[in-house]
């Protein structure tokens, strides 16, 4: 762990601090009024299995559709963009009438994400809780699995695919180096990201 906290407590006085605390910022500030929220959860579907740029693009992408359109019609836009237009449009119908009924400031948030929202996985729920301010939870993709391979913090998971307990016990692993470095898990993700590809994201 101590070379891995070398890393972080490096970029932590690095000029990248600065663009970080920016991202942190800009995730406190999300207005929270139902279109900002879900446009957010929407977002979070949309990056699955996919990338963060073609999410942001994708969600620009569909507009208004987003929130007023059937599920028709938001396939007929996903579909001039992207590639899983089918179920994702399902996905994203069905999570503007569930989403309604998630309390976010539930203590077992996360949980109640995961099980209510379809194509929500754990990671998904964490991402947006991330993006809408919370600090405590873990965004764990397999960027951030490589790097607590590489520096033995971690196995190698048998499935890219996380089990829930799984992802509990690599986000534990988390919290532990967090500590270590005075992060948050929030602010840890976006400087092990950073450090894996060079690039700080949604």
């Amino acid at each position: 762990m101590n070379s891995l906290i070398s890393v972080v407590n490096s970029l932590k006085s690095s000029p990248i601090r600065k663009t970080v605390d920016t991202r942190l910022k800009e995730f406190e500030n999300i207005p929270r009024d139902f279109n900002s929220l879900f446009r957010e959860l929407a977002f979070c579907i949309l990056t699955a299995g996919t990338s963060a740029e073609l999410g942001l693009r994708t969600i620009s992408h569909l507009g208004d559709t987003l929130f007023t359109g059937s599920q028709k019609d938001i396939q007929k836009k996903l579909e001039e963009i992207y590639r899983f237009h089918t179920i994702r449009a399902s996905y994203l119908y069905e999570a503007r009438n569930s989403f309604k009924k998630i309390n976010i400031h539930d203590k077992d948030v996360r949980n109640h994400l995961v099980k209510n929202i379809k194509g929500l996985g754990m990671k998904e729920a964490s991402h947006f809780l991330r993006n809408i301010g919370f600090k405590n939870y873990a965004v764990i993709d397999f960027h951030i699995v490589d790097v607590l391979v590489k520096n033995d913090l971690i196995e190698k998971p048998k499935s890219k695919s996380l089990t829930s307990k799984k992802y509990l016990e690599i986000e534990e692993v988390l919290r532990k180096l967090a500590k270590e470095t005075k992060t948050n898990l929030g602010e840890l993700d976006l400087y092990l990201w950073y450090h894996e590809t060079g690039k700080i994201l949604k």
